[in-house]
């Protein structure tokens, strides 16, 4: 069985950090807060990280772009290590304040990152928050 990634977005506020119900006891979990929020911008403030408007203001952000280059170096060593050892799940979780920018922004780019990266692995994406995005 290929290894299995769940990523979540999630909110603090509302939600709180995701269960890892597949017995394993947890996982990665990235705090997206310190990461200037689009949300408290107007023109943001009605759409999510998959919207172009959000995406494009938070590639400009060098702040996102490093965070995200962490957080690959993080994770990369370990779904290596987990596929050699043939483990067949693993969470990987990214929360912000209202789950709907920063947070899903991260959870759909490593998604990215993840399939391109490692093509053998099965990535599936929760948004807590915006069940209606996990397509």
């Amino acid at each position: 069985m290929p290894l299995q990634i769940e990523i979540n977005s999630f909110s603090y506020k509302k939600s709180g950090i995701p269960v890892d119900v597949s017995g394993n006891g947890g996982g990665f979990v990235f705090d997206c807060r310190f990461i200037f929020n689009p949300g408290r911008m107007d023109e943001y403030k009605s759409l999510t990280g998959k919207d172009s408007e959000v995406i494009q203001f938070l590639d400009s952000q060098k702040t996102m772009s490093e965070f995200l280059e962490s957080v690959y170096k993080l994770i990369t060593p370990a779904i290596k290590n987990y596929i050699e050892r043939n483990f067949t799940h693993l969470m990987i979780n990214f929360g912000c304040t209202g789950g709907q920018h920063r947070s899903v922004y991260s959870a759909e780019m490593t998604k990215k990152f993840i399939i391109k990266n490692f093509p053998d692995v099965t990535v599936t994406v929760n948004h807590r928050e915006f069940p209606h995005l996990n397509i």
